[in-house]
This record gives structure tokens, sequence and C-alpha cells, in this order.
């Protein structure tokens, strides 16, 4: 009986301080700003971690922070297409996405990703909890799943190619974080390449967004098969390569940018 009533007087006192924290964050100054001032400052926000933790603070919070003009989300399962903010294919959703926008790829499932071009900045985001929980695979005849016109970030996602490439990085600053890019192993290896930057290397090809420079940049991501990991036909070279040998796999950190 005795430990019954400790544990029961420990939850009543996590209950009054959870209660106390809310109560005080409810009251802080910012809470005073009106909903579109709020939405505006979580733009800032990094999208994971940072957006998603301020859904926890309160309910209007989470409200705000999970608005459909904050993400835009892709859901073959999604069969009420009408709802705002929900796609059914990545396509379309980046068509609909403005600049700067956060596209969350739902996990489950392979996402059909062919020659995707992407001219304004986004960030593209696996909705699992791992990166092989969301995968986007491009089938053979296709250069590549994702072209890159523009500033843009990929996290936690996997991208496989049958034949070609993965990404292909026409120009702006293009981050690759967390994720697993997958050439699949057949007699046209020499072919595949999981990353391909051709920067600067064609004066047609222009972005419609300006950009402080054209770079890659590659963060703890998983790279497999292919002739080697990164090709350059452009003006950037590959530097500041560090890679960790896991029991299975290989963890990639490099840049491709300019000497």
């Amino acid at each position: 009986m005795e430990e019954e009533d400790k544990s029961n007087y420990k939850s009543r006192n996590l209950q009054r301080c959870s209660n106390k924290i809310m109560k005080k964050s409810c009251s802080a100054p910012i809470n005073n700003l009106d909903d579109g001032c709020l939405m505006h400052i979580f733009s800032f926000l990094s999208p994971i971690p940072d957006r998603y933790n301020t859904a926890l603070v309160s309910h209007r919070w989470h409200y705000l922070a999970c608005h459909p003009r904050m993400w835009l989300r892709v859901d073959r399962s999604v069969k009420d297409l009408s709802e705002p903010g929900v796609f059914p294919d990545i396509l379309t959703a980046v068509s609909a996405a403005r600049p700067g926008d956060t596209i969350l790829i739902a996990a489950g499932g392979s996402h059909l990703a062919a020659n995707i071009q992407i001219k304004k900045p986004l960030c593209l985001i696996g909705g699992g909890e791992l990166p092989d929980e969301t995968t986007l695979t491009c089938y053979r005849g296709s250069d590549s799943a994702l072209e890159f016109l523009s500033t843009c970030k990929l996290t936690n996602l996997t991208v496989k190619a049958e034949l070609g490439c993965c990404l292909l990085h026409r120009s702006g600053r293009l981050t690759i974080d967390g994720c697993i890019l997958q050439c699949e192993t057949n007699p046209l290896d020499y072919l595949s390449c999981p990353i391909v930057s051709t920067a600067r290397s064609c004066k047609l090809i222009t972005s419609p967004v300006k950009s402080n420079g054209d770079s890659v940049s590659v963060l703890q991501t998983r790279i497999e098969g292919g002739a080697k990991a990164v090709l350059t036909k452009g003006d950037l070279v590959l530097q500041r390569v560090r890679v960790i040998y896991a029991r299975t796999n290989m963890y990639f950190w490099f840049d491709v940018d300019r000497q």
C-alpha cells in the first residue's frame, strides 16, 4: 500500500509540474501574436526537429505547426484528394509547392520519381523513422529520379535508380542529409551513378531563383552501387570526404564545390 501511495504521489506531482509548464508556455508573450505571425515565425524553423517540436507545446501551436501551409504531404493512400496540402504523387506536390515549402513524403511502399525537375527551393522529407521506410524509385529509361535547378534539401529518404542516376544536380545548393542512395547492381553499372553534378557546365540551364552558388553537401548518407559515388561534369570537384565503416554499411560525408 505504501508503494502505491508513493507512486500515486509522484504521478500527481508530475501532473502538477506539467500543468505549470503548459500554463507558463501559454502565458508567454509570444502567444499574444496572431496566428499568421506565429506561422510566419515557424516557417523559418527547420522542419525536423525544430518545427516538429513546436507542435508539442500546445494545442494551438500543434494546429499552426501542422497547418497545410507549413507542410505539403504526399500520401498515395489518401482517397479524398480535396484535402488541402495532400497530393497523390511527388510530381503533383512539387508542381503545387511554393518556394520554401516542405514536402513530407509518407512512409510505406514505393513512390515513383522519374525526371522530376525541381526549379524552386524545397525541402523533401521522408515520413518514416528511418530513411529506408520511404523509398523513391526511378525505373529504367529515366535519366534521374530528381533533377535540381535550385537550392534544395533531401532528408530521411531512400532513392533507388535502376539505370542512370539517383540525383542530378544542375544548379543551386543541394543538401543530402541522412539518406540512402542506391544504384541497382547490373552489367551496366558503369552507366549508373548515385549523384551527378553538371553545375555550370551548360549556360543555357538557369534557375529562376537566385542562389549563392552551386554545391552539393552530403551528410551521413549511405551510397550503394554505381560506377562511383559522385560524378562531376561541370566546374565542381569532390572535397572533404569522410567515410565511416559500419558493420554492414558505409556512411559518407563530402562536399562537391568549387576549388
